[in-house]
């Protein structure tokens, strides 16, 4: 067995799903998704990417009549990604997808070399100008905002992050005193620091008051459980119950998690975020598709660089 084999094998048991469990305690050798799944736990995969990979091997599979993977190679996974672009029309980011879960089966779980995959029809990729909203534009929008988005998006625009890091902010993640937010696995795994906006210090410390009267709430009950990264919960097993990691946009309600069985709280969902802002624009009267992205792409700390974009595709 191969070391990578071997170590995804040791994380399984560790923290092994329901089917993992039931696999190892057999004896038998687990199935091939759930190796997949053993190897993207390995790398520290996000929870998307293993949801996107699986769902692309098993089309794959489905494609070709339930054959075997270990069966198939490159022609097969060239017939398939052609397929995506010319019968199913996919944008290349998708098609770019499709392929990297493909590369990672036969690479880290089947441990076989397919070699160069020569004549796939590729999806094209335009190129696309972005969309900039003037400061007229933001405010008119941010007006008709209020409660948990108005907050959500105006941190967005005031302090240039991404939905889903914003929204995965923790209480000790917030620096009142220095005026800062510390951006935890950012895009491409990595930490960054960025500026607290001053406007929305005020209504974010009142929104702090309230996550934390319903916290209180949830621990008088014994829950108030938040989900902690990696092997924080086994080093720290109280950890999840304190202040400081609880989110600071916690969803309305609880989830049991899949793995472990413990009831949390997660995140506001983005869809709530998203759906409002789209609301927002149509009463505003913006008639630019405007997104929570594009609120990022205006913010203070980012906004030159979608300028520069913008004023080379016009030859500025």
């Amino acid at each position: 067995m191969s070391s990578q084999s071997e170590r995804g094998r040791k994380a399984s048991e560790q923290n092994p799903t329901g089917r993992d469990q039931a696999e190892l305690e057999s004896g038998r050798r687990p199935k091939l998704l759930d190796r997949v799944r053993i190897e993207i736990r390995v790398r520290h995969y996000s929870r998307r990417t293993e949801e996107a990979y699986s769902h692309w091997i098993k089309r794959f599979i489905r494609f070709h009549k339930l054959r075997h993977p270990a069966e198939m190679g490159a022609p097969e996974i060239n017939q398939f990604l052609s397929h995506l672009a010319v019968e199913n029309r996919v944008s290349a980011s998708t098609q770019n997808q499709a392929f990297s879960a493909l590369l990672f089966l036969y690479r880290h779980v089947l441990a076989l070399d397919i070699g160069f995959i020569e004549g796939v029809v590729r999806a094209s990729r335009p190129k696309r100008l972005p969309v900039v909203l003037t400061r007229e534009e933001v405010r008119a929008v941010l007006t008709q905002l209020t409660g948990v988005p108005g907050i959500v998006c105006r941190l967005l625009y005031g302090s240039g992050l991404r939905l889903l890091e914003c929204l995965q902010l923790c209480i000790k993640d917030l620096d009142f005193n220095r005026g800062e937010i510390l951006v935890r696995h950012g895009k491409g795994g990595k930490d960054r620091i960025t500026k607290l906006a001053d406007t929305v210090q005020e209504p974010l410390r009142r929104h702090l008051e309230w996550v934390r009267h319903v916290h209180e709430q949830d621990l008088a009950k014994g829950l108030g459980r938040a989900p902690l990264p990696d092997a924080i919960q086994r080093k720290y097993p109280n950890a999840d119950r304190s202040w400081a990691w609880q989110y600071v946009f916690p969803a309305s309600g609880h989830y049991v998690d899949r793995i472990t069985g413990v009831k949390h709280r997660h995140h506001i969902h983005e869809s709530v975020i998203q759906r409002a802002m789209k609301e927002a624009v149509q009463r505003s009267g913006v008639t630019k598709p405007a997104s929570c992205h594009h609120l990022r792409h205006y913010s203070q700390r980012t906004c030159w660089k979608t300028i520069t974009i913008y004023a080379r595709s016009r030859n500025c």
